[in-house]
Formats: C-alpha cells, structure tokens, sequence
C-alpha cells in the first residue's frame, strides 16, 4: 500500500541527489581542470608564477570571504551607548551649567547628536568594517555574475548600503536645513563638503574603467565625509557654527525620512508581490538586509533627533509617539534570520521575511506622517 508513496520519495531524492552532483562539478570543473594542466605542465619557471597567483587570489578570497561575514561592532542597541536622554541643552544652544558651576572662559555651545551618530555609522561602515561593494573580488562577482543576484556573500553589503542610505539623507538635509538659518545663503562649508563626498559612487575601486585610469576607493571619500562632519560639530561646540532648531526644519527632516522609507517600502512590495520563490529568491536577501541597515541608521539618526530638538518635541507634545517611533525602529531590529526568505503571505513552509519586514516600515512611516502633521498645526 505505502510502495507507490515509497517510490515517489525515492524519485525525489534521487532527482535532488543528480542536481546537487551536477551543481557541484559545475563549481569544481574549473578546479579540476587547472589541476590537470598543472600536474602536466612544464618546470617551475611556468608553474611559479602560476602558484603564485593561485595562492595570491586564494588570500583574497579568504579575505574576502572573513570580511563579507564578520560583523564587526553591529549592535542593534547601539543608540544606548549616547545617554541622550542626559543631555539637557537642544544642538547649537549654549550649554547650560550646572547649578554653581563657573562660567567658561569662552562661549560652549552643545554639539549636534544627529551629527555625531551619521559620523559614527560612518567610522561603523568603513572603518571597523570593510566596504564591501568597492571591493575587487566583490565587483567581480561569482564567475562573472554579480553578487547582489546570488544568494551567497551579498547580505553585508546591502546592509551597509542601506545605512548609507540613512546618512546620505541626513547630510542632505544638514546642508540644505538644520545647518543653516532658513532664509540666508550662507550654507556651512564642512557640511557642504561631508554631503558632496557621500554622494560618491558606492563602487569605485583603486581603478576604473568609467573613466578609464585610476581612482580614488570610495572609502576614502567618506572617510573625508566623516572628518568634515567632525569639524562642524567643532566648530559648534565655539558656537562658531548653526544648527537650526526648529520646528518647520524638524518637520521637513521627518517628512524626508518618511520619503525616504516610503520609497523602501515600495521596493520591498514589488519583490514581494511580483515574486514567490520562498527561500530560492535570490535577490529577497539584499532588498531585506537593505532595509534593515537603512532602518538600523535611522534609528540612531531619530534618537539623535529627539535630543537636538529636545524643546520643539516637548513644547509641542511630541514626547510620547516619538518614543514609540523608536520603539518601532528597534523592534524592526530584532528580525534576524539566517535564510532570507520571499514566499507567499500564507504560506506554511517558507515564511515571507519581506513582508514582515515591510510591515515595520509602514509601522514607522506611519508615525512620522502623524509627528508631521502635528508639527504642520
């Protein structure tokens, strides 16, 4: 009674067996043969030179493997290490003393928090972990095919794109709005060069092929982003500098961002809707891992917010949803699976991850559409 539905699983796993035999000599074959003609070739004045770069892009790849899944300092509860919630002077504001402490020789202004957290996710990116999309072995993808269209060693990068994404809203807005008086032309020159810098190609090498010749490795461009937004924050602490702290900036900073997450959200419903390949959708992994590295900066960008504009969100009763808008983004922070998967909503088997990712998004968008119409009264 039982022998057909034997049979059939015996069919199965033998189809999935040969698949999986076919798929592995594919990836071996060039292994294989290099072998092959290595072990026939000539002396070692043809088979030095060839060991040498075999073992030098053996290096590389290793490299290039630790890189892609060491996640060096991510921390979704990074925004605690700030004690916001101690600072009692709004951004660009001089700082208030402490009862019976002397007044400084020279004016002390507060530094911007919003500032200070887009340079460290900066230093985040760059600095304590390498960026991968400007890599060598990263643009040369897996035998020609581009990472981001493998489920393999793609999920770091859209990550880190997707924080980018948060700190390239926000210098945009500092220069544009908070870092200048609305009204005048003057905008802040360190502001203005941290802005242009982070808008360089996420790509780029050591050389180039667009234009052909050498050029300089996006990390470099903004690790100069993160030294120019230093030296505002500086000069705002001499009050040499302007943060701007008012009410029509802070609603047009939220109304960006919610554009901004707006536009994500809109990606993650054309794959979701568009595509069901559960756990064998190739491209679900970067848009997922996108979204949450453009959630995870913007969680630190909000918390910042909430402490520069301390008296706008006070004085207006802002308060209490924008604890809960925070609330949001750290609960959006606490989906971490290991297999990316893009099935159907009512699937039993493969779950859908952008979905559930996309519902937090609307969750926190939809917040910020309320700050911002309260603000707008």
């Amino acid at each position: 009674m039982l022998e057909p539905v034997v049979a059939f699983f015996q069919r199965l796993f033998s189809t999935i067996g040969r698949g999986l035999g076919i798929a592995v000599s594919w990836l071996l074959y060039p292994f294989v043969t290099f072998a092959g003609w290595f072990r026939s070739s000539g002396g070692w004045i043809v088979k030095g030179p060839v060991a040498a770069i075999v073992i030098l892009f053996a290096g590389l790849y290793g490299y290039f493997l630790f890189t892609t899944q060491a996640w060096t300092n991510f921390d979704p509860d990074y925004v605690n290490r700030y004690n916001f919630a101690e600072r009692k002077t709004d951004a660009g504001l001089p700082v208030k003393l402490a009862p019976g402490a002397a007044a400084p020789a020279t004016a002390t202004c507060e530094r911007s928090a919003i500032v200070d957290v887009a340079s460290d996710l900066i230093d985040f990116n760059v600095d304590e972990n390498a960026w991968i999309s400007s890599m060598l072995l990263y643009k040369v993808g897996l035998f020609g095919m581009d990472w981001d269209h493998t489920p393999f060693l793609d999920n770091k990068a859209s990550f880190q794109r997707g924080v980018n994404q948060a700190i390239r809203r926000t210098t945009v807005e500092l220069v544009d709005s908070l870092g200048r008086v609305r009204g005048t032309s003057g905008i802040n020159e360190n502001l203005q060069k941290a802005r242009s810098n982070m808008q360089f190609d996420e790509g780029a090498w050591y050389f180039g092929l667009d234009p052909f010749g050498p050029k300089t490795p996006t990390p470099s461009f903004y690790r100069s982003a993160k030294r120019d937004l230093q030296a505002f924050n500086d000069s705002l602490v001499k009050c040499e500098a302007t943060f701007d702290g008012r009410a029509d900036n802070l609603m047009e900073f939220i109304d960006r961002i919610s554009n901004d997450i707006g536009n994500t959200s809109a990606m993650i419903r054309e794959r979701s809707e568009n595509y069901d390949g559960g756990w064998f959708d190739t491209r679900a992994d970067d848009r997922f891992w996108f979204a949450y590295g453009q959630l995870y900066g913007y969680y630190g960008v909000m918390a910042a917010a909430g402490a520069d504009f301390d008296g706008v969100i006070t004085q207006r009763g802002l308060a209490p949803i924008w604890a809960e808008s925070l609330k949001q983004l750290r609960a959006a922070l606490r989906i971490q699976p290991a297999i990316i998967s893009n099935g159907r909503e009512d699937g039993w088997i493969m779950p859908t991850h952008l979905a559930t990712m996309g519902f937090y998004i609307l969750r926190v968008r939809s917040n910020l559409v309320e700050m911002r119409d309260i603000l707008s009264r």
